[in-house]
């Protein structure tokens, strides 16, 4: 969605043209009460269910990956559920969808048994939303803040253009807290293409659910992002408050709509899954570690993107630099730059195997990403890099179907993990590209787990070939070069000598897109 907005540069040019001068205030916003995460919750009941656990691992996180999208449904709802004092929601988007509702109603619910609830929501999905969210906001439970709003006062795609640089950046980040006790992070956003199980290919989203100090450490970083000054309280940003009798009807519609999902496949998930069962008998079997809880400030969005201090990147760059042996990158989105190529390809001739899973241009739905990406796609073989691409068709229906759901994890990948030599995993929602590296606010976690990283290594080794092409350099007898797609199709192996599954028109347009200067924004 951002991405298409802001590198489409035709649109920009003639919004410029049209709404020049248009307003862009945003209402004031210094008496928005400051909160914080609750630290004396041990007697909750998930403070009491994690304890032994915890005594049994001092000062060790405990770790459960969630590469199902029921099982990290049913995770949320699970948790939101059994909470007593305090929720702590914080999302890119959220869908007002068939999950996004579940999970809303999850939300209300323990806001009405008395349970704190703070839902921090990025405004870039927001539009037309501010009267519900302004009703969720006025319960005395349940407090909605937008980050970095656009105004009011003029047209989104205006605002692109008055305040590129500024609307331009969003927060990203995903987490879901509970009681201080438990955390779920990761690549998913809150909206059906989001929990929906990837039937050939494990990880083709992941959560991590985790208990430990890690969770004191998330909470941390939600605190600094709901009392930032761009955090905006939903009535305050709001034109129009709803009245009594707009919310009562809002409510009772909302409420008829939870009523008629009662068999619904999330709801039985909810109800029969072997994850929730797990879950409410304390069975639950966690992988333990240290754990380095790594995240951009809030403040990166107000200053200059040279101000490194703020961003989350240089925290990571210890687990790259201490690479020996390998290296295993999964993202959706990858754009690695001229310095980024330069590390991959060092690594590499260093006698590192560095291996990288991302979209291919057919399973991708945005194309102007993968056109930054193939430019560096030779460089990166020539030096000893591996490659594969989702071996996933999306057709035009489908592409049409998700067109401005940025990310969706439906039929491609969305994954972002990364695995630093069978030791360490970081699991979290940053992409591999400009934009998140740059642009946006991340969060995730680097978990020091033999046992995950080996096992996440393992299903690379023995099903990537299954479930991706992997890309070949070839050399001809002129010394020209050109790359080849080896994978399946129906079973059978098959080698493409064009980007597998397009049409001529998708890969010119794919190439002509490459030669724009706007790798900044991919």
């Amino acid at each position: 969605m951002l991405r298409n907005i802001i590198t489409t540069a035709c649109v920009l040019i003639i919004a410029l043209t049209i709404v020049s001068g248009c307003a862009t205030t945003l209402p004031d916003n210094t008496n928005r009460h400051a909160t914080q995460a609750y630290t004396n919750t041990a007697d909750t009941y998930f403070g009491r269910q994690i304890a032994d656990d915890l005594a049994a691992h001092p000062d060790k996180s405990g770790f459960i990956l969630l590469a199902s999208g029921l099982d990290a449904f049913v995770a949320r709802a699970v948790l939101a559920h059994r909470a007593e004092k305090s929720i702590d929601a914080q999302y890119y988007l959220f869908h007002d969808d068939l999950t996004g509702k579940l999970f809303l109603d999850q939300l209300m619910k323990a806001a009405d048994r008395g349970v704190r609830v703070r839902l921090l929501v990025d405004d870039m999905d927001l539009e037309g939303k501010d009267l519900g969210a302004a009703a969720l906001d006025r319960h005395p439970n349940m407090a909605v803040r937008f980050f970095n709003p656009f105004s009011r006062e003029s047209g989104r795609l205006s605002q692109f253009v008055t305040r590129l640089g500024s609307v331009t950046r969003r927060m990203h980040n995903k987490s879901f807290t509970v009681d201080n006790q438990v955390t779920i992070l990761g690549g998913r956003n809150i909206g059906d293409e989001y929990f929906e199980a990837q039937p050939d290919l494990a990880f083709a989203d992941l959560d991590v659910m985790a208990i430990g100090p890690a969770v004191a450490r998330v909470s941390a970083s939600f605190d600094k992002y709901w009392n930032s000054e761009l955090a905006y309280p939903a009535t305050t940003i709001a034109k129009r408050h709803p009245t009594d009798a707009e919310a009562e009807e809002g409510l009772a519609a909302f409420n008829a709509f939870i009523a008629r999902q009662v068999d619904s496949t999330y709801m039985q998930a909810l109800r029969d899954s072997d994850l929730a069962n797990r879950m409410r008998a304390d069975r639950l079997e966690f992988y333990w570690g240290n754990a380095d809880v790594v995240y951009d400030q809030p403040e990166k969005i107000l200053h200059e993107k040279d101000k490194t201090e703020y961003h989350l990147t240089p925290q990571l760059e210890p687990y790259f630099d201490g690479v020996e042996k390998e290296l295993l990158l999964f993202s959706p989105y990858f754009v690695p730059g001229k310095e980024g190529t330069a590390f991959l390809t060092d690594l590499a001739g260093k006698g590192a195997r560095v291996r990288i899973l991302t979209n291919s241009l057919s399973s991708t739905d945005v194309s102007i990403v993968h056109s930054g990406y193939m430019k560096y796609r030779e460089t990166l073989l020539r030096s000893g890099v591996e490659l594969y691409e989702l071996n996933k068709r999306l057709t035009r229906e489908e592409r049409k179907l998700k067109k401005g759901q940025e990310e969706s994890s439906k039929a491609s990948l969305h994954t972002k993990s990364f695995v630093f030599d069978r030791e360490k995993v970081f699991i979290g929602s940053l992409n591999l590209d400009p934009r998140a590296i740059v642009e946006n606010t991340e969060i995730g976690v680097v978990i020091l787990s033999a046992d995950m990283a080996r096992e996440m290594s393992t299903w690379f080794d023995e099903n990537i070939e299954k479930v991706a092409f992997r890309l070949e350099l070839k050399k001809g007898k002129s010394g020209s070069e050109r790359i080849l797609w080896h994978g399946f199709e129906n079973g059978q192996p098959r080698t493409f000598t064009v980007e597998p599954y397009t049409s001529l028109w998708r890969r010119f347009t794919a190439g002509f897109l490459r030669l724009l200067p706007i790798e900044s924004q991919l």
